[in-house]
């Protein structure tokens, strides 16, 4: 049953990805940038792996969206959220290295239809799929497994797209790709377990 979850959403992840490219859902990310935003600052500039790795560096404070969205979904960002999980579960660190992985190659590789705000091009948005805030999130709140861990995931996830971080496809996008990734942290400690009785 496992395996049939994993090849749905590996499936689900590969189908929105090549819908995403495709400009399918540009329609519904376009409206996103123009009524879900609004605490998007859009600029120029492109995040790189220095703001990747380096919590809060790099980050815009011009707002209350986006204060609260550094705040909050600080425990989501790379170190943080790999420390986190760490104490915790190593199959849950392996599994959010590997996913942080994927989450580059396909923004590597990946480029959306333009997204504008105003007659502003949102480069930024150009390569933002999969969400890997998003990616995070869900494995934190699996690590934590607390009822304020669903709490504050569904925060998270609200402020990226209220803070004009990700668009929803990259959410989605986020989402499954950490489920898929708590599929594998299951399989990784299930292997574990017979390995021992073994």
């Amino acid at each position: 049953m496992r395996s049939r979850s994993a090849f749905l959403l590996s499936a689900a992840f590969a189908a929105l990805a090549a819908a995403v490219a495709a400009g399918v859902f540009t329609g519904l990310d376009q409206w996103s940038v123009d009524h879900l935003m609004p605490g998007g600052t859009f600029t120029s500039d492109e995040s790189g792996l220095l703001e990747a790795l380096v919590p809060l560096y790099g980050t815009h404070w011009g707002n209350a969206y986006s204060v609260a969205a550094n705040v909050v979904t600080l425990p989501a960002s790379f170190v943080v959220a790999l420390a986190i999980v760490a104490r915790r579960s190593r199959a849950l660190a392996v599994v959010l290295v590997v996913g942080t992985a994927v989450e580059t190659l396909c923004k590597e590789v990946l480029d959306r239809p333009a997204l504008y705000s105003g007659a502003h091009h949102i480069t930024g948005f150009d390569s933002s799929f999969p969400s890997g805030h998003t990616l995070r999130t869900v494995l934190v709140a699996a690590a934590v497994a607390q009822p304020w861990g669903a709490a504050w995931a569904v925060a998270s996830i609200v402020l990226l797209q209220l803070a004009g971080w990700h668009t929803p496809t990259d959410i989605a996008g986020g989402l499954l790709l950490g489920l898929l990734g708590l599929l594998g942290a299951r399989a990784l400690r299930r292997g574990r377990l017979l390995r021992r009785r073994a």
